[in-house]
């Protein structure tokens, strides 16, 4: 059976170079190669959706790719899709790097300039060594997870927008419907999450940040189980230690969560951060939260854009969301959606305050009632954004989108887990 080999190579010079010899390979059948980080997680998502045997067997990743640093882009390739073998091509052939590089997870490491019998042996190995991986993992059954979880960002176009409460909001929703679902305060200077589900909790995301390798024992012993079934990993008490959760950090946490939970929400506040940055980057849903006020839909723009400047996110892979809605206002979704330049969700959430106001003030916004408007909108779009099982998303649709039509769709949520 041919060796699917992918390269991930953003220098044109050494494409031509690692094509030609990956050409030359016996039994090789190098792919398409892809130019960036994105491109090649992008590339591997959806081979693994169709099916793992669709994967390559080899992966190899050249030291200058980006945006994403090579060693990080190792680390998230084998946390998602741990049947791939990585070989990291780089200049560095120093014990150090060497240490790192196995660290992070790759399966090999080939100097540069390349040589045909380096790279040969080094691509066979690695090669072998997935091949005897996916037929373990075929016996296993659920061992494998593909892709590994969802990871949702919500972010807030400005403060006070609602982004914490409409990040509670997904998770509950996403667990009630039986999924594993875990939720991240990153709003690491001024994080809500734990004063709005009344939680005290002496660890936070900081204790992770300087752990190279986490371990399901110590993310267990990091996270906070709230009653809801929700794994909370929390903000620090103290601002400024969020200093100390770098963007390789949230990268290195979110992949152990979403190995480890089916759903990860993640509220990164209205204030971009490294570590935020690195989050909305990779996640395969980001949400962008406003409320429809001239102010806040200034602010939506200014975000969409300095994501799209920076490379983080691109404005189509972005979704307004837009909260206190009402039909009395100027601004309407379609408005937002032309001014943002960015996919604005069909699930609005409406103005209704008076619902919220004795559930925030005690720090209980998981026991909104469950026919109120605003936790019926919420929960209807998390079943837009596909964080509930098939069968709850049914019940949020039967009435349609919109917080009107969801009335049936929470109230189902809670009648089937009672």
């Amino acid at each position: 059976m041919p060796t699917r080999i992918l390269p991930a190579v953003g220098d044109a010079d050494a494409v031509r170079s690692l094509t030609t010899l990956l050409s030359q390979l016996p039994d090789a059948e190098p792919v398409a190669p892809v130019a960036d980080s994105t491109q090649l997680v992008d590339t591997l998502a959806r081979l693994a959706a169709e099916s793992v045997d669709e994967l390559p067997e080899v992966v190899v990743v050249h030291e200058r790719i980006g945006p994403v640093p090579a060693l990080e882009l190792v680390r998230e390739v084998a946390l998602r899709f741990p049947a791939v073998g990585v070989v990291l091509v780089t200049t560095d052939v120093g014990p150090g790097l060497f240490a790192a590089a196995m660290d992070a997870g790759a399966r090999g490491l080939v100097t540069l300039p390349l040589n045909y019998e380096d790279l040969a042996n080094r691509v066979q190995a690695v090669a072998t060594w997935s091949v005897g991986v996916r037929r373990h993992l075929g016996h296993g059954g659920d061992v494998f997870t593909g892709v590994g979880g969802t990871v949702v960002t919500v972010s807030g176009a400005k403060g006070g927008v609602g982004a914490t409460l409409t990040a509670v909001q997904l998770a509950l929703a996403a667990q009630a419907s039986g999924r594993p679902t875990a939720l991240v305060d990153l709003d690491l200077q001024a994080g809500d999450v734990a004063s709005y589900l009344d939680v005290q909790f002496r660890r936070s995301v900081v204790d992770l940040a300087a752990i190279a390798d986490i371990s399901p024992r110590i993310l267990a012993e990091a996270v906070f189980r709230h009653d809801s079934g929700v794994a909370l990993l929390l903000a620090p008490g103290e601002g400024e230690r969020g200093e100390e959760v770098t963007d390789r950090a949230a990268r290195q946490i979110l992949g152990a969560l979403r190995s480890r939970y089916e759903v990860v929400v993640v509220d990164c506040g209205a204030q971009l951060a490294g570590a935020g940055a690195a989050a909305v980057e990779l996640a395969d849903r980001a949400l962008l939260v406003t409320t429809p006020d001239v102010v806040a839909v200034r602010g939506a723009k200014r975000t969409v854009r300095m994501w799209d400047r920076l490379q983080i996110r691109k404005a189509e892979e972005t979704t307004v969301v837009v909260n206190r809605n009402s039909r009395s206002t100027e601004i309407q979704p379609p408005l937002i959606q032309k001014i943002t330049g960015a996919a604005v969700a069909a699930t609005t959430v409406p103005a209704n305050f008076r619902e919220l106001q004795g559930a925030v003030d005690a720090g209980r916004v998981d026991a909104l009632d469950a026919k109120g408007a605003v936790r019926q909108a919420l929960w209807a779009l998390a079943g837009e954004l596909g964080l509930v099982k098939a069968a709850e998303t049914a019940l949020v649709r039967r009435g349609g989108g919109r917080a009107r039509g969801a009335d049936r769709g929470p109230a189902g949520f809670r009648r089937r887990r009672e």
